[in-house]
């Protein structure tokens, strides 16, 4: 008995010795909390993919987090977001536009490369619908490219003390910036988090980084938006400012559905139903 019981022993310390050197160096313990680490989808820290890839929980996610989706078609967004598309937008800013310099499709394509399911849903005309979606937005959120930050940004509070997961730094200011106008300590944080970089302490990035600025509003698109694009373009509206809708504001609503139904023409796609809100 004794013996049997030694044996059992020595098995279960070598079983504990092989753990122990199977889990890597930088991995900590579960449900991480990794200081600018990626948390892995089974809770430890740690970088590479199997740690910032597929099921990324936070931190420098790859992928776009764990309730990204899987593209579900082989469609090229490079080969839609074509220079000339791009270009169409950001000539119309005027030149003295901060965005102007800022504002890139190489940007947006390096952006694109954290988030490539984004415009990768359905059907051709489905990918096309959802790109047309997007750059809508972001030419109505920034005046073609022109603004990087929102316009007396800096005097507004975007603070929601509430949100006591991503407290709010001393002396920084979370307005809209970036293609998409990323407000909100609670999104700045979880953004940063995500892409890379520290959205509570330094929100500035957005506007400083022209990559980071894409990622965010990927970021965005993907966490808020795209789940409901199928439901018409409508539905991207109330997802991005609900305030809008339901004659909050119906001359952006128009001004939105300009957009959409143009860049939609362009792409040679039906702009479908549901366009407003």
């Amino acid at each position: 008995m004794a013996n049997k019981s030694l044996s059992i022993s020595i098995a279960t310390l070598a079983i504990a010795f092989f753990i122990m050197i199977m889990v890597p160096k930088n991995a900590s313990a579960q449900n991480c909390g990794c200081n600018g680490l990626c948390c892995s989808q089974y809770g430890y820290c740690g970088t590479g993919d199997p740690y910032c890839g597929k099921g990324c929980k936070e931190g420098p996610c790859t992928g776009g987090g764990q309730s990204s989706p899987s593209p579900t078609n082989n469609v090229n967004v490079a080969d839609i977001v074509t220079q000339s598309f791009f270009n169409g937008i950001i000539n119309q800013a005027g030149s003295s536009c901060a965005g102007k310099n800022f504002y890139t499709r190489a940007s947006f394509l390096n952006a694109l490369n954290s988030y490539n399911q984004f415009g990768r849903s359905g059907s051709v005309d489905d990918s096309k619908r959802e790109i047309a979606a997007a750059f809508a937005h972001f030419t109505h959120e920034t005046g073609h490219f022109c603004y990087i930050e929102e316009i007396n940004g800096a005097s507004k509070d975007y603070c929601d003390e509430t949100k006591t997961q991503y407290p709010c730094a001393a002396n920084k200011g979370y307005y809209g910036r970036g293609p998409i106008q990323l407000s909100w300590n609670y999104n700045y944080g979880p953004a940063g988090q995500d892409n890379g970089f520290d959205g509570l302490k330094s929100p500035e990035t957005v506007a400083n980084n022209p990559t980071v600025s894409f990622k965010t509003a990927l970021w965005y698109w993907m966490k808020n938006v795209h789940s409901v694009v199928n439901q018409g373009f409508g539905a991207t509206i109330r997802a991005i400012n609900s305030m809008e809708c339901g004659g909050g504001n119906s001359a952006a609503v128009q001004a939105r559905v300009k957009y959409y139904t143009q860049y939609c023409s362009q792409l040679g796609v039906s702009p479908g139903d549901n366009q407003s809100c």
